[in-house]
């Protein structure tokens, strides 16, 4: 995939927006994309297409306000092929390899953001004596 796995500037500035309710919403996203990734592979071993729609699509947009984009393109790219399989009413099963990427996408994008938040995290330095 050619998209960027945290688009940071879209990280900050939503950090900036939420403000001390900040770390409480990344709380909450960490909650609910592993309900929605949970969900999504239910669906699929289900051939549920219509099943896949609405955990894609909360994923896609809950991603997407923290800036992961790759996370949010593969939810999106999920979410619109269910949709196509609902209306022709086929299975979604040749989406498959798609739904196995969703996984540890989502954790390795969970890991990035939780890292950035953590205050604690040392900061590389943007100026002064390099690091060794």
């Amino acid at each position: 995939m050619d998209e960027i796995l945290v688009d940071w500037n879209e990280f900050r500035a939503t950090r900036t927006q939420l403000g001390a309710a900040f770390v409480r919403i990344l709380g909450y996203f960490r909650e609910d994309g592993i309900k929605s990734v949970a969900a999504i592979e239910e669906a699929m071993r289900a051939r549920s297409a219509g099943g896949l729609v609405m955990p894609a699509h909360t994923l896609k947009s809950e991603a997407r306000q923290f800036g992961a984009e790759r996370l949010g393109a593969l939810a999106e790219d999920i979410e619109m092929f269910a949709r196509r399989c609902v209306e022709a009413q086929v299975s979604p099963e040749e989406y498959l390899p798609r739904v196995v990427e969703l996984r540890p996408l989502f954790e390795e994008t969970l890991t990035a953001l939780e890292r950035e938040a953590n205050p604690l995290v040392q900061r590389r330095p943007t100026f002064g004596r390099a690091v060794s």
